[in-house]
């Protein structure tokens, strides 16, 4: 076949492709090198005043710091953090809206059938922040100062104790009822759209326990309004010590929740390694790990892919957990 003396050769046609993957390979490495070049919106999936809420806005503002921009918290609570997720999930895969996300990310896949979004294929994991300690706490008036006093008070009398969570398919759910599960307290379980909603019972004494983020318990337990019985933690807290374990209490009880970023799916790989590693970068800051130890979470900072195997593993290990339980979306 003779080519028309007008057509492109077969070198032209590659020297042609060759030029378009080198201008967009640069165009995508100017985007990172750029980014951010506007306000970034950080979304919460719980409300504003809890423990996650506090962690995540000192986390904006030191990356508005590195950025020299705006980051702007947006706190969408709901649906056991569904709601919130499901917005970063949605949002444009650009850099420009990641969020937090807890231990309800992995436990909700096991949870609900429901889902609005997958929640590996929806999302692009970007670091591994930390592991918040878990405590179970009383009012002062409970008759217990301790696991064992409790387990005797719930088995006296079916019913007999309710607990406060921080919402459906949260870790701190997830904690009472293995509890209920390994100690056969058959407590009850109320569920609360967060922290600041939990402790109006709590504190009131509407509700006589619950499993709470140490951080955000410890203000009311310095105030003697509550006191805590026990951490969820396989070992004693090292920011903690003095705090014991349930599992010394109940063999083999164990249960840690984590905090960490993901971005919407599809995030150009350029944009997500820099959105990555400066999360990290702020994460190694001596300032930012005293802080996050003072806000009981034993720091991290993962890189984007291990980050993304603990979330697998951790929706594998909750499977079983939330099975023996016997729990189901209310």
């Amino acid at each position: 076949m003779t080519l028309h003396p007008l057509a492109p050769s077969r070198r032209d046609v590659l020297r042609t492709a060759t030029a378009f993957a080198a201008s967009a390979l640069l165009s995508r490495h100017a985007l990172a090198a750029d980014f951010p070049s506007r306000p970034v919106r950080m979304v919460i999936p719980l409300p504003p005043g809890g423990a996650t809420d506090v962690i995540g806005r000192f986390m904006a503002q030191k990356l508005g710091e590195l950025w020299n921009q705006s980051v702007i918290v947006d706190n969408k609570p709901g649906a056991g953090t569904i709601v919130g997720t499901q917005a970063i999930a949605r949002a444009p895969a650009d850099g420009y809206t990641f969020g937090i996300v807890i231990s309800a990310f992995t436990i909700n896949p096991s949870l609900r059938t429901d889902l609005p979004y997958d929640a590996v294929k929806d999302f692009t994991p970007l670091s591994l922040l930390g592991f918040p300690v878990i405590a179970l706490v009383a009012i002062p008036s409970f008759p217990a100062d301790d696991v064992k006093g409790l387990i005797e008070k719930a088995r006296a009398k079916a019913g007999a104790v309710s607990y406060a969570s921080l919402g459906i398919g949260t870790a701190t759910h997830l904690a009472g009822e293995l509890m209920n599960v390994r100690a056969k307290t058959g407590m009850v379980h109320i569920p609360y759209n967060g922290s600041a909603p939990a402790y109006n019972d709590l504190l009131s004494g509407r509700v006589p326990v619950g499993f709470v983020l140490l951080d955000s318990a410890l203000p009311h337990v310095k105030a003697g309004k509550l006191k805590v019985l026990g951490i969820t933690n396989a070992k004693r807290s090292r920011i903690y010590p003095d705090y014991p374990t349930i599992g010394e209490t109940i063999a083999g009880y164990s249960l840690e929740s984590l905090f960490g970023f993901v971005a919407p799916a599809g995030l150009p790989a350029p944009v997500a390694a820099r959105l990555s590693g400066d999360l990290v970068k702020v994460m190694q800051m001596p300032d930012v790990r005293h802080r996050l130890a003072e806000l009981s979470v034993e720091p991290v900072g993962s890189t984007a892919a291990d980050f993304a195997a603990t979330i697998r593993s951790e929706i594998t290990k909750w499977a079983p957990v939330v099975k023996a339980a016997g729990v189901k979306a209310e």
